[in-house]
């Protein structure tokens, strides 16, 4: 029997963690898809808290860049479906993003708390100044603002929670290393 070098086994060990990623990005992919009957209609928005539920744990979970992967993904996925608006780029990937890295500094799960500040400052924004007079929306800022803040505070509460929950019955250290 030949060993493997110790090369070979950083390597699968890389290739172990990059395929656990990837299994719990399809995962919480597949949670927010099968959570998208749940939303709020406001104007001619779908909000979506469990979004902002995914946002939370992903970023804290996986980091900014799969979070980010996970809420276009679901955004992509809800529009081909008919289930979802516009409006889920710029309300998704900004939370997940800001979530991410701001996870990458603190390393504490708080982080999760932070996903209104790019849904709302970043995302809600884009919404009112670029995608709204781009659909023809007459909304205002503030409106966006209010709308998207409905959604992203209760749904970073709940990802909070989960993370919490997730670390006290020890599961997350059989998932993310």
């Amino acid at each position: 029997m030949i060993e493997d070098s110790p090369q070979k086994r950083d390597e699968m060990k890389v290739s172990s963690a990059h395929m656990r990623r990837i299994a719990l990005s399809a995962a919480l992919t597949a949670t927010a898809v099968i959570l998208s009957p749940l939303y709020i209609p406001v104007g001619t928005t779908k909000c979506f808290p469990a979004q902002h539920m995914i946002n939370a744990v992903a970023g804290v979970l996986l980091g900014p860049w799969y979070a980010a992967m996970i809420a276009l993904t679901t955004g992509i996925i809800r529009n081909t479906l008919g289930l979802g608006t516009i409006y889920a780029f710029p309300g998704g990937i900004p939370g997940a993003l800001a979530v991410g890295f701001i996870h990458k500094y603190l390393k504490r799960d708080y982080a999760a708390l932070t996903e209104p500040l790019g849904t709302v400052v970043v995302g809600a924004t884009i919404s009112a100044l670029l995608f709204a007079p781009w659909q023809g929306h007459p909304f205002s800022l503030s409106f966006f603002w209010v709308a998207f803040a409905a959604s992203s505070i209760p749904g970073s509460i709940l990802g909070f929670g989960i993370l919490k929950a997730l670390r006290r019955t020890g599961v997350l250290r059989h998932v993310v290393h």
